[in-house]
């Protein structure tokens, strides 16, 4: 008998299993998906670079100095250079030429166009050439005509340009500055 409640057993549990109802499992999605986007590119490159000109100064022999400057904006470079003359150097080799030529009162005279040296020769009693004379006959020269000493003459024939040089660099870099 034991045999026969097995077997019963076993027959209830598939009887069971075929009339069972089946689990059904229902599931709905809805998805709706937009994309919006924007591409921006940016290509970031140094600008043209403005570069000034090299202006040569090392020769000994020159009475000039060189300036240049360059100046870059996203827009607009602008570069320049000149060259400032030395006047007193100018002065001073030309009367070191004379006195090396035996010129020596050709020598002093290129030396006395500056206010310095003529005021140091006064002091010292011994006056600058005049056409030619010197000493107490310079003296009496330089005395009547007192228009002529150096300190009289324009100081525009005697001082150096480079205020005029300064002042157009200032220009351009103020026309730089107007365009930022």
């Amino acid at each position: 008998m034991h045999k026969l409640v097995i077997i019963f057993a076993g027959f209830i549990m598939l009887s069971s299993a075929v009339f069972a109802e089946p689990i059904v499992t229902e599931s709905t999605s809805t998805s709706n998906v937009t994309t919006q986007g924007k591409t921006e590119t940016t290509v970031k490159s140094p600008p043209p670079s403005a570069i000034s000109p090299a202006i040569n100064g090392s020769n000994s022999d020159l009475c000039t100095v060189g300036a240049s400057a360059a100046v870059q904006t996203q827009i607009l470079g602008i570069s320049g250079g000149t060259t400032v003359r030395d006047l007193n150097c100018e002065r001073l080799k030309l009367s070191k030429t004379l006195y090396d030529m035996g010129m020596k009162v050709a020598a002093v005279s290129v030396m006395c166009q500056d206010t310095r040296v003529f005021s140091a020769m006064e002091m010292a009693g011994t006056p600058c050439p005049y056409f030619g004379k010197i000493g107490p006959e310079a003296q009496k020269g330089w005395d009547s005509t007192p228009e002529l000493k150096p300190e009289n003459v324009e100081t525009e024939q005697r001082r150096n340009d480079t205020l005029k040089g300064a002042a157009t660099g200032f220009g351009l870099a103020g026309l730089l500055m107007l365009l930022l």
